[in-house]
């Protein structure tokens, strides 16, 4: 699991940003959301433009130059901090996998070209490579002859080439090597319906219709709308070549995506990677209620709640989010001004279950600290 990520001189964050998930409190509540010592459910609070969005593409990064799942390479334009006074951003990641920690670190000048990176385990460097000098070293069992070659002009990851071009032994730390490569391709980010992007896990651009239909989900998906006080008699079909949905009506029927409201919609798009969110690692869904009413995005936050072993975090505006009787102080983030912290850490009052976050967030009570 993801334990800690900081990110520096990347878009909005000219200086160094961490976003600690691996120290929560020892809260006796909502205990479920806690596993390996690590945040697995969390919600991040901000103002606009504080940096919620670039905090998620700053996380991504790494599956642009280790994966090749789907990329958002536009939104990476105007990479470096225009501010900043440093040619590259820098990047560290802090995971653990079965008590072992793994630590990759690496700086880009652009979301394309790397220029150093460096992977860890149990504080032992393993991989390291500088590319402006074409020097670097790996002593993972297995890779030994890939020390020849990897010295040469390729701008690819050399983490990523030792996975792809080694059979490693089979030992403690090449095992948590693979952990954490299946860890990052399994990565999801995506975006509500007014973008109807995505980052990672998978390629391709299926449609919502084709993806639910496929999945032989489209009861379930009717069950899960009704759920939500949303009632439609749903079946798929095939229209033109491609699979669709449709709502079945007394005098007709009709097209479910061309009826359904905006909000229905965003629905969708949330079941449609709900239902594969299961397989995935780490889940970033930016402002993933823009067009739910405040009950359904409770209902929403509930679901993804009972998802274990995933990591699933979102952002919003929604204070009525903000609940021991969802999540706790240690999984509720505010990011303002170049630092993201959890509530628990604002404050010096020890807060208890009984304490209403909401209220206490409106009167400032997490802005003093």
């Amino acid at each position: 699991m993801l334990k800690k990520f900081s990110v520096e001189n990347f878009k909005g964050f000219r200086d160094k940003i961490t976003f600690d998930i691996g120290s929560p409190s020892n809260y006796n509540f909502n205990s479920e959301i806690i596993e390996n010592g690590c945040v697995t459910k969390g919600i991040i609070y901000g103002i606009n433009s504080s940096g919620k969005s670039n905090l998620g593409l700053a996380i991504f990064d790494v599956i642009t130059h280790l994966t090749e799942k789907e990329k958002l390479l536009p939104s990476y334009d105007f990479y470096l901090n225009m501010s900043g006074r440093k040619a590259f951003a820098e990047f560290e990641y802090t995971f653990v996998f079965d008590d072992h920690e793994l630590v990759y670190r690496y700086s880009k000048n652009d979301v394309n070209t790397l220029k150093n990176e460096s992977l860890s385990i149990d504080g032992k460097e393993l991989i390291f490579y500088d590319f402006p000098g074409h020097d670097g070293f790996t002593l993972l069992e297995g890779s030994e002859s890939l020390n020849a070659s990897i010295k040469n002009e390729s701008p690819i990851s050399r983490v990523k080439y030792v996975n792809s071009n080694s059979i490693l032994a089979d030992n403690e730390q090449n095992r948590i090597f693979k952990k954490f490569m299946d860890f990052v391709n399994r990565m999801l980010l995506f975006y509500s319906l007014d973008s109807r992007g995505y980052e990672g896990f998978m390629n391709g651009n299926e449609s919502l219709a084709e993806g639910i239909v496929n999945s032989e989900k489209v009861q379930d998906f009717q069950a899960f709308l009704k759920e939500s006080g949303i009632e439609y008699d749903l079946y798929g079909c095939e229209v033109d070549g491609r699979k669709a949905i449709y709502c079945h009506f007394d005098n007709m029927d009709a097209d479910f995506f061309k009826i359904a409201s905006t909000g229905t919609r965003s629905l969708a798009l949330f079941y449609y990677w709900y239902i594969r969110m299961q397989s995935a690692s780490f889940v970033f869904i930016d402002e993933f209620d823009a067009f739910y009413h405040f009950e359904l995005s409770e209902t929403v936050q509930e679901h993804l709640k009972q998802i274990p072993g995933v990591q699933i975090f979102t952002t919003t505006h929604n204070t009525d989010l903000m609940s021991n009787n969802l999540l706790r102080p240690d999984s509720y983030f505010l990011l303002s001004n170049n630092s993201i912290k959890a509530i628990s850490e604002l404050t010096d009052k020890e807060l208890r279950q009984a304490h209403n976050l909401q209220k206490m967030y409106k009167a400032g009570a997490f802005n003093g600290k």
